[in-house]
């Protein structure tokens, strides 16, 4: 079942271009005030590596500000059809709909979602988050939210502009900013330069829990407990999108260094089934693991899908060959620390402008330095436990080779913009 791509040379291509959709849902009527956008979570994984894939934001998208429009003739305004709550908007010409572009999409996306479904009315209620599917909704004590936090709900109905967003100054970006700070539960006004009202809520969310998203994950964990931990694994093999921001985030964009160049990136964190980590978690209780880049190539979903394959079910040495033919340093999957390097292997069978990367958690032990091409290779040198091939000889940059399909499992799915 396993038809993961073992990386001849450093990684085969990649690039993810249907993940988006798979995470995508409908978005929420008003915006609720719910959980934060945690930003990335600090990677426990102290020798984690990995790959960068790319995926767009759905979040991000800029909208006007709703404007108010002065009816002359009704005492009473005209409110948004969408929240109802805010004046319509006027251009001076006309008087639309919906109070901004926020209201707007998220109408026209509700509409398409009831016509998707089969009913004039919404779905039934689920439990899970209506935009990444995987997290329960949020609850404040009072009320379930359609989301499991403010990110969610900020990305399915983005409600303020980028930086570069045109629109009328301090009044326009000011009416885009979060009214709430962003910290799970908080109901406080952020503070003018911040999406927090206090550097504690700040850090906090900066280390929250990729699962759930509410509270601080624990020490050397990706989660808060281990009723996440359970959760996740259950719903596995998925994709968890960590917050930028988060300190995980920061902790994979950090380990791309100077090579890192790529703006609006996406991190996701991969989580496996049990019974695909036991393998390599019994592997690595003998040696030891450290992070290295791969990369693949990506047909977008589809059944041959080398990144698809991997996520779902980690790497297959069996699959050798298929795509480059050969190794520098046999029959082994190939890795690297020099993001640049495995971005060059990164390739995409389809039409897309992003491209992928995954970091990877790779079991090391004792590396046997080579300069030299040993194509005959099909396991390590008698002594050794993987292959550490060095810049100069015949390499421009350094390559980690391993000959285990236990020596290696994908751990962040990074999505980027072709360059």
């Amino acid at each position: 079942m396993a038809s993961h791509i073992p990386m001849a040379l450093s990684f085969l291509s990649s690039v993810a271009s249907g993940l988006q959709a798979s995470g995508l849902g409908k978005p929420p009527n008003p915006a609720p005030s719910i959980a934060p956008p945690a930003p990335a979570h600090n990677s426990a994984n102290t020798h984690s590596g990995g790959t960068t894939s790319g995926s767009t934001h759905a979040a991000q998208s800029s909208g006007t500000t709703a404007g108010s429009s002065n009816s002359t003739t009704a005492p009473t305004t005209a409110l948004c059809i969408q929240c109802n709550a805010k004046p319509r908007y006027s251009d001076g010409t006309k008087t639309h709909n919906f109070c901004g572009k926020t209201c707007a999409t998220a109408n026209k996306a509700k509409q398409g979602s009831s016509i998707k479904t089969g009913s004039g009315t919404a779905p039934a209620s689920s439990n899970k988050c209506d935009f990444c599917h995987n997290r329960p909704k949020y609850n404040d004590g009072t009320t379930t939210h359609d989301f499991c936090s403010k990110a969610c709900a900020k990305n399915a109905n983005p409600q303020r502009k980028q930086s570069g967003a045109s629109g009328s100054s301090a009044q326009s970006s000011s009416a885009f900013r979060p009214i709430t700070c962003q910290a799970p539960g908080c109901t406080n006004p952020p503070h003018p330069s911040s999406d927090y009202c206090s550097l504690a809520h700040k850090t906090m969310s900066e280390n929250l829990c990729l699962m759930c998203l509410q509270a601080p994950k624990m020490a050397n964990s990706h989660f808060c407990s281990q009723t996440c931990i359970d959760d996740a694994e259950k719903k596995g093999p998925m994709i968890l999108e960590v917050p930028v921001g988060h300190s995980t985030f920061k902790s994979v964009a950090e380990q791309f260094k100077a090579s890192w160049r790529h703006a609006g990136s996406t991190v996701y964190k991969i989580v496996m089934q049990p019974g695909k980590l036991a393998a390599y978690e019994a592997y690595r209780a003998s040696v030891e693991s450290k992070g290295q880049f791969m990369a693949t190539r990506s047909s977008a979903l589809r059944p041959t899908c080398s990144l698809c394959s991997i996520i779902r079910n980690s790497f297959d040495l069996s699959l050798f060959g298929k795509k480059t033919g050969w190794g520098r340093f046999g029959k082994g999957l190939y890795t690297s620390s020099t993001s640049s390097k495995s971005n060059d292997y990164s390739h995409n069978d389809c039409k897309s402008h992003l491209k992928a990367i995954l970091l990877n958690k790779v079991v090391v032990g004792k590396g046997c330095k080579m300069l030299q091409d040993s194509t005959s290779l099909a396991a390590p040198p008698s002594g050794f436990d993987s292959v550490l091939a060095e810049k100069g000889g015949s390499l421009n940059y350094d390559e980690l080779v391993v000959y285990n399909n236990d020596a290696i499992r994908p751990s962040f799915l990074v999505m980027y913009d072709e360059p």
